[in-house]
Order: C-alpha cells, then structure tokens, then sequence
C-alpha cells in the first residue's frame, strides 16, 4: 500500500516561474513576448510594412519592407532594445538586425 504525504499546497502562479526556470523554458517564453511587443509597441504604421520578426540567440532579426522605414529604425536602435527589454523586464534583447 502506497501512503501519500500531504504537502503544501501552493498556487499554479507561484511554481510556474520555477517551473519554467528547471526545464530553460522561460528564456524562450521572454523572447516570445519579446516579438508581440514589437508588434505592440511600435504601432500600425511599422508593423504595416514588418514582413517578419524572429529572435535568436540574443538577438532580434527584424524584416521590413521599406528600405526608409529600415533607415529611420536604424537610427534608433538602441533607444529600441532598450524599451523592449523594459517591457519584458529583463534585458533579453542584446541586439537588433533590420533586414
């Protein structure tokens, strides 16, 4: 006969974190919403002519279809990674490529 020990019980919200953490999900989870921000953040106007975001390894590749569009990002790419990374509340952006 097996006997069960009862434990504390704690909320789906408190271990979730931990959770992430112990199998290296939360990393990828952070650059997920890094993406939708993209989308959120820099509003109809940029996102019209995004074709595609990604992130990998640190870094997050932008593709637009406006090369003036690309130009004027480029000249804030840094005041860019740094609002994106305060909105996810951890500097998971190292860099950005505008392709």
């Amino acid at each position: 006969m097996i006997i069960m020990e009862r434990r504390e019980t704690k909320r789906l919200g408190e271990i979730l974190p931990q959770i992430l953490s112990d199998q290296k999900l939360d990393k990828r989870l952070d650059e997920t919403r890094a993406v939708a921000l993209w989308h959120q953040l820099l509003g109809e106007a940029v996102v019209k002519y995004t074709t595609r975001v990604q992130m990998r390894a640190g870094v997050m590749y932008v593709s637009l279809s406006s090369a003036v569009l690309r130009n004027e990002l480029l000249c804030c790419k840094a005041s860019l990674v740094q609002r994106l990374n305060e909105e996810v509340g951890k500097p998971i952006i190292r860099d950005i490529i505008f392709k």
